[in-house]
């Protein structure tokens, strides 16, 4: 116990100690009736062991500092801050451009293009096999071109390249036309032989396109943009007017065409060198979806022909996925 006690504690029990025998050797004193004489010796010696006690108090409290309690720890706080303000940087996520361009790359293309009898190219499957991307070709066989429009895959652009004297007509223009207007499929179409089939189903695009037959002509001529700025003619070739021809159809090669309907028609190429509502030979509407192009690609140079049919799909297939999310 008095190892617990400490220095300080062991003074105070031997203060206690001496003070306790003082107290004893008082109360054996016997007790009279009177007053004990005055010892003068015994007061001394009991002065002189106060004293002692007394110094010796003095001398273990001034020899160690007085004990304090022991202090409990402060409170540990545990402060979330904020994480420090890192500079702005460019999140790492598809922009929209980026998306468009990639859902282009994977688009489900559908193509019919009957020049395969003739061995003159298939310049429509030349230019989507530059591009990547990949299509379904039927060729001429129009049967199997029929099978894959009434199957219940979905395709994101049709493509009809009938220059040739096989012609797409009649009930194909309708099942095109469900395309467009329930899947918002774009449509490319070659076709050189309004003249015969304008006023039967495919009316039904061409008044959606906003478009009409004007008339028919025999040989091929100088075609000039229009509107040299569209995308059609710039993205993502720089495409220059088809001035310089090679007649390879003898007759019938094209028609000529002018707006009318309800659509959103644009002309932006025609046989005129100025722009007019007559002479008309390419056209876009639908909102981008749709080209109605109605000269044969084989009557000028392939090295034109080919990025102009690469900026079609482009422009077509673009405007596609904008227009399905």
């Amino acid at each position: 116990m008095l190892m617990q006690l400490g220095k300080r504690g062991f003074v105070l029990f031997f203060l206690f100690v001496v003070l306790f025998i003082l107290a004893c050797g008082l109360s054996v004193a016997p007790n009279t009736s009177s007053p004990s004489a005055f010892d003068p010796t015994k007061a001394a010696l009991e002065l002189q062991a106060t004293s002692m006690v007394l110094q010796l108090t003095q001398a273990a409290m001034n020899s160690q500092p007085l004990l304090q309690p022991t202090p409990l720890p402060p409170p540990t706080t545990t402060i979330s801050q904020p994480p420090a303000a890192q500079p702005n940087e460019p999140a790492q996520q598809a922009t929209p451009t980026q998306d468009v361009e990639a859902r282009i790359q994977s688009a489900n293309v559908l193509v019919y293009e009957n020049t395969d009898e003739y061995g003159i190219g298939m310049w429509v499957q030349d230019a989507l096999d530059g591009m990547g991307i990949k299509y379904t070709q039927t060729g001429s066989y129009s049967g199997h071109f029929m099978e894959y429009l009434n199957s219940g895959k979905k395709y994101d652009l049709i493509i009809v390249d009938a220059e040739a004297k096989d012609r797409i007509s009649g009930e194909f223009w309708d099942v095109i036309n469900t395309r467009l207007t329930r899947d918002k499929a774009a449509l490319i179409a070659e076709i050189w032989y309004l003249d015969t089939e304008a006023s039967g189903p495919i009316s039904k695009i061409l008044s959606g396109c906003g478009i009409r037959y004007q008339k028919d002509y025999s040989l091929a001529d100088s075609v000039y943009w229009w509107d040299p700025t569209h995308p059609i003619f710039n993205e993502p070739n720089t495409v220059l007017p088809l001035l310089h021809y090679d007649r390879y159809w003898e007759n019938q090669t094209g028609d000529q065409i002018r707006l009318g309907g309800s659509g959103d028609a644009e002309l932006i190429a025609g046989l005129a060198a100025k722009k007019s509502n007559q002479e008309g030979v390419l056209a876009t509407c639908y909102d981008g979806r749709v080209i109605i192009q109605t000269f044969s690609d084989h009557d000028y140079d392939q090295a034109d022909i080919l990025p102009l049919w690469e900026n079609y799909i482009h422009y077509t297939l673009k405007n596609h996925f904008l227009a399905v999310p």
